[in-house]
């Protein structure tokens, strides 16, 4: 099978439902996202598999289901912003627009630029009485999701809830939700992606 064989064999039928949503996008990131053998992590952990969920995120089931998903879950927090950390964020964010969700999108770099607007905070400026979701890719220890957290607390804005496609379960979760003072909620877990995998925790 070629590439274009391999693309045309991808699952057609879109969902509309979150239930059919969550379930259409841990099919595409068992299939598409899950890469086994050593790897260093972000954190600079080693790792026995990794979780590149842009591969299956950036495909058209994968990015609809997404954005389903996000949207419903920024409705329920009546967020008006969605972004985060680029890259792991962005996405994530445009997956919410194209489902639909009636908010801003904007991405954190890392450092402001230095010439330009030398803005942080990329994309419509936002507004004091934003509530702002962040989002990001994948979570482990959860160092990327921080540093957007803390860069928009110090532009002065609400965060209201934090979500991530995929948590690594390596205890990023509590600290992203301590630190942004607001629910984080993860779309999928690795149990869902990798229930066999070699350091998963028994009894």
């Amino acid at each position: 099978m070629d590439a274009s064989d391999a693309y045309m064999s991808e699952p057609s039928g879109a969902v509309s439902e979150p239930a059919g949503a969550r379930e259409r996008l841990v099919e595409e990131l068992r299939r598409h996202a899950l890469v086994l053998g050593e790897v260093t992590l972000t954190s600079g952990a080693r790792a026995q598999y990794y979780v590149d969920a842009k591969r299956a995120i950036l495909r058209p089931p994968g990015f609809q289901a997404l954005g389903v998903l996000v949207a419903a879950q920024v409705s329920d927090w009546g967020g008006t912003a969605v972004g985060g950390m680029t890259m792991g964020a962005d996405p994530v964010a445009c997956a919410a627009l194209a489902a639909g969700a009636r908010v801003k999108a904007f991405f954190v770099r890392k450092d402001a630029k230095a010439h330009g607007l030398q803005r942080r905070i990329e994309g419509p400026p936002l507004a004091p009485e934003d509530r702002c979701v962040v989002v990001e890719d994948v979570v482990t220890s959860g160092g990327s999701t921080l540093a957007a957290i803390q860069a928009l607390l110090e532009a002065g804005q609400e965060i209201c809830g934090v979500l991530s496609v995929l948590d690594r379960l390596a205890g990023g979760g509590a600290a992203i939700e301590r630190e942004a003072g607001a629910p984080y909620v993860a779309l999928t877990t690795i149990d869902d992606i990798y229930p066999e995998r070699p350091d998963r925790a028994t009894g």
